[in-house]
């Protein structure tokens, strides 16, 4: 259900990144990918295959372990993923931001989540990924935000991004 499509070339950086795409989103988070590149920051892309099957997994090794006290603890295939993945994560869908939601509990760090909350909208794929914010600017926005909440970039760099990337905040 999950793999690591896409490791960043860049191993030198400070600022990192892990980004999970479902679906046709991929190919806006591979771009995303070569955006924050641009701002110094090294992303990793992964894909999220179902997130459907990960959550039943993560919940079926909780049980696992509810039940076997004295047994070494079993670890998620979502945690063990992650386990060892640097930086911030961010998830973006072209469903509900519910879907990477579902799993966020088990990547062992905050998760910025972006999807198609909505509905009644009937334009073409890319104005519907500006309108619900998921295209690849706003994975590459939301990646520095998230850096800028954890302190590792400063507020201007982010503000510079929405221009630079002709985001219309309001």
């Amino acid at each position: 259900g999950l793999y690591r499509f896409s490791p960043s070339a860049n191993k030198k950086s400070k600022l990192r990144a892990q980004l999970i795409g479902s679906g046709t989103i991929l190919n806006e988070v591979v771009k995303a990918q070569a955006l924050l590149e641009g701002y110094g920051v090294a992303a990793d892309v992964w894909s999220a295959t179902s997130y459907n099957e990960l959550y039943r997994d993560a919940h079926a090794v909780e049980r696992w372990n509810m039940l076997h006290p004295g047994e070494k603890p079993r670890v998620p295939y979502v945690a063990s993923c992650f386990a060892n993945a640097p930086g911030v994560v961010v998830a973006a869908s072209d469903y509900l931001k519910s879907q990477p939601d579902m799993i966020s509990r088990w990547i062992g760090k905050p998760v910025v989540t972006l999807g198609t909350d909505g509905f009644g909208r009937s334009e073409d794929r890319a104005a519907l990924r500006n309108f619900f914010e998921v295209d690849a600017r706003f994975v590459c926005l939301a990646t520095l935000s998230a850096l800028m909440r954890d302190g590792q970039i400063e507020a201007k760099v982010v503000q510079q991004v929405i221009a630079d990337l002709g985001i219309d905040p309001e």
